[in-house]
């Protein structure tokens, strides 16, 4: 079974997110959009679009996006088949958060490395 098949997207926390944004898009060209993140596209070895996109966000610090883990941040990485490898990771002893989210962009779950640190696991809906 194939897992993880790339990043769906970085996401961290900051004490003051809209200046860290605005910094962003200052000096490393960053086009924060107005939801609190980028969006790049992913392209081939010549620059033509190859069909994909990790996401870049920055949210309050503090907040319970990334619990139980402990870090102020979470990577998404893309998987094929998210449900298969919930439970494959349950079978080799890794700490699998029950909840599963399926909605109009894919499918996600999380499982919790030996670090404490939450890392979500993203199903894309079919055809992306």
């Amino acid at each position: 079974m194939k897992r993880v098949t790339g990043i769906g997207g970085i996401f961290f926390q900051a004490r003051d997110p809209a200046a860290l944004r605005a910094w962003y898009g200052r000096h490393l060209g960053i086009d924060v959009q107005a939801w609190g993140g980028a969006a790049f596209s992913w392209s081939d070895g010549a620059g033509e679009p190859a069909g994909g996109t990790t996401i870049w966000s920055v949210g309050q610090a503090g907040s319970d996006q990334f619990a139980p883990g402990t870090a102020s941040f979470m990577i998404n990485y893309r998987v094929d088949d998210l449900t298969a490898l919930l439970q494959a990771l349950r079978s080799e002893g890794c700490q699998v958060l029950d909840k599963v989210e399926d909605g109009e962009f894919g499918k996600f779950g999380w499982v919790i490395d030996p670090e404490g640190n939450k890392v979500e696991l993203w199903e894309p809906p079919p055809g992306q």
